[in-house]
């Protein structure tokens, strides 16, 4: 398994991907649509009040919290994990049409990541499953999937944009562990929220301060990754990478 995780991640195409799916999760935790409401997660995924945490009695039910938060981000992780795989899957089925349609899905790439950006008004109305199950650990997981399933178009933008990559992967294996960095990127966050809540409150503070410009840049960066599928710059930049960082040869000039 180590070594399958090895071969994949060295291969060009994920060397580019791979950061552009941990920032788009971290993008996506400091949306508007999901910082905010970091209480409120917590407070369902861990069956602690609002009036718990902010007593610092999640300090004194670390471990709850910890676990809780695991629990939460493992959820919504495996439905994310699950989009890749059928990304992937997809691609290797389309390999014929590949470039026509990494042309359109990059091209919907562009509009999403205008619209996470903010230059999209009309597609930011706040589209989610508002239904959420019994407070506490048990639930924890449910309310994960509920989370992956649900939260558009804050996280929308962002998820398919590495859904078109995991497309472009043409792989199973290797859109769902682009899946998977993309989910650790938007769960970290929340164990660490788990683990040290006030402080990290405090640390999350200057972001959502600056949110606006966080989206700003999450949205351009997805308008970037579409501008490179749509010309082919990205699969340049992957033949790049194979030859001169992992064969270890010089490309003829």
């Amino acid at each position: 398994m180590g070594d399958w995780f090895s071969q994949q991640a060295a291969a060009g195409s994920l060397l580019l991907a791979l950061p552009v799916a941990l920032v788009a999760g971290l993008v996506s935790f400091f949306s508007p649509c999901v910082i905010p409401l970091l209480p409120g997660y917590l407070s369902y995924a861990t069956g602690l009040s609002g009036a718990d945490l902010a007593s610092g009695e999640a300090g004194r039910r670390r471990g709850r919290m910890l676990l809780g938060s695991v629990l939460f981000v493992l959820g919504f992780s495996a439905v994310f994990v699950a989009l890749g795989i059928a990304s992937g899957a997809l691609g290797a089925r389309l390999t014929e049409y590949e470039r026509e349609v990494t042309v359109v899905l990059g091209s919907l790439t562009i509009v999403l990541g205008l619209a996470f950006a903010g230059f999209v008004p009309l597609l930011q109305r706040d589209w989610r499953i508002h239904a959420v199950p019994s407070v506490g650990l048990a639930a924890a997981p449910l309310l994960g999937v509920l989370f992956g399933l649900g939260w558009t178009p804050c996280l929308g933008p962002t998820l398919a944009a590495i859904n078109t990559l995991s497309f472009n992967e043409a792989t199973a294996g290797r859109g769902a562990l682009l899946s998977g960095v993309y989910a650790a990127g938007l769960g970290i966050p929340f164990i660490v929220a788990g683990l040290a809540y006030r402080r990290a409150l405090g640390a999350f503070a200057w972001v959502r301060r600056h949110q606006a410009w966080v989206m700003r840049a999450g949205g351009l960066m997805l308008v970037a990754v579409g501008i490179l599928l749509v010309t082919g710059w990205w699969d340049d930049m992957v033949t790049w990478l194979q030859v001169n960082l992992i064969l270890g040869t010089e490309v003829p000039v």
